[in-house]
């Protein structure tokens, strides 16, 4: 397989490069969040209109329970790991273990357009499941906080009504359910007018975000004070347990090799969009300089560089899937 050689995972690569060799290349701040807005709608469309064609099915079904069931569970073993081996105290620990729990869209997006290009298309379904599998760790997150002893964890830590509405109606899941459901609601038919935007440049927009996000994840790196050696290596253990816990819930649920690599590389992924923005709200004195360095300056870039292949070639071996070669 040449997921590695995937112009995606090399437009991140050169930002990666770009940005330790201190070069002033800069994604102006206006198209990076344009490319977000376009890359979250584009997905939501293709996944919508491939289950109209499919229609919803009980691997659907399943497939959503088992997603939000490893959601909330990530963050109990996290938290443990965070507090024996990384020496965290429990209220940065409960915040770090929520981003472990949740889904990167990004990680997605780029696993699902590497795994097309290699014939292992995954099932548009699991648009949706990445939007489930969003809030359940966010909740398991909060719970763990409750132990944290802090006056604003004694205060109610979940924020109340304004944290659900900041999980709920976040930007990024409302237009990626949004436009899941317009795709759903057109149909094939229908999409083909639009489809010259959303699928013939999609590739090369991606590009042009992996780039920004490359240059991100490595100055993050370089800026952080707080990541310890122990640290580091959680956020590098965790995607591969997490990973591989995915994998065999894929394997006992059946699925093909592209969708089980794709939900193994879902578990394994780690927030740093939708769950910044809600423990910013509900534990403001948690550490960001912890939790986003640890989920977008470590996690992040291995999954792009070493998951995706790792997990694409462990599900084609472990579900049987033949290249017909």
């Amino acid at each position: 397989m040449d997921i590695l050689l995937s112009p995606v995972i090399l437009f991140f690569l050169l930002g990666v490069l770009a940005a330790a060799a201190r070069s002033d290349l800069s994604v102006p701040e206006p198209l990076a969040k344009s490319l977000s807005l376009y890359l979250m709608a584009a997905i939501g469309l293709k996944g919508g209109v491939q289950v109209s064609q499919a229609g919803f099915s009980a691997e659907m079904g399943w497939v959503s329970l088992a997603g939000m069931g490893l959601s909330f569970a990530v963050p109990f073993m996290a938290f443990a790991l965070l507090r024996s081996l990384g020496g965290l105290d429990r209220l940065n620990a409960a915040a770090v273990s929520a981003h472990y729990g949740s889904v990167s869209l990004v990680t997605f997006v780029t696993a699902s357009d590497s795994l097309t290009r290699a014939g292992m298309a995954p099932a548009g379904y699991l648009v949706a499941v990445m939007a489930l599998m969003e809030t359940p760790a966010i909740v398991s997150g909060l719970l763990l906080a409750r132990t944290a002893g802090t006056a604003r964890d004694r205060d109610e830590p979940a924020g109340g009504g304004h944290l659900w509405r900041e999980v709920l109606l976040n930007g990024s899941v409302v237009l990626l359910l949004g436009a899941f459901l317009i795709g759903l609601a057109i149909g094939k038919d229908k999409f083909q007018t639009i489809s010259p935007v959303f699928v013939a440049g999609f590739t090369g927009l991606l590009c042009l975000f992996m780039l920004d996000m490359g240059l991100i994840a490595m100055r993050r790196f370089r800026e952080s004070r707080r990541l310890s050696w122990r640290l580091v290596a959680i956020a590098l253990a965790l995607p591969l347990v997490n990973g591989a816990i995915g994998l065999a819930l894929a394997a006992a649920l059946g699925l093909d090799p592209g969708t089980g690599a794709a939900f193994a590389l879902l578990a394994a992924s780690a927030s740093y969009i939708a769950v910044p923005a809600a423990i910013r709200l509900a534990l403001p004195d948690a550490d960001p300089g912890i939790y986003l360095s640890m989920s977008l300056a470590v996690t992040f870039p291995f999954n792009i560089l070493a998951g995706i292949p790792l997990f694409s070639s462990l599900a084609v071996s472990l579900l049987g899937w033949e290249t017909g070669s």
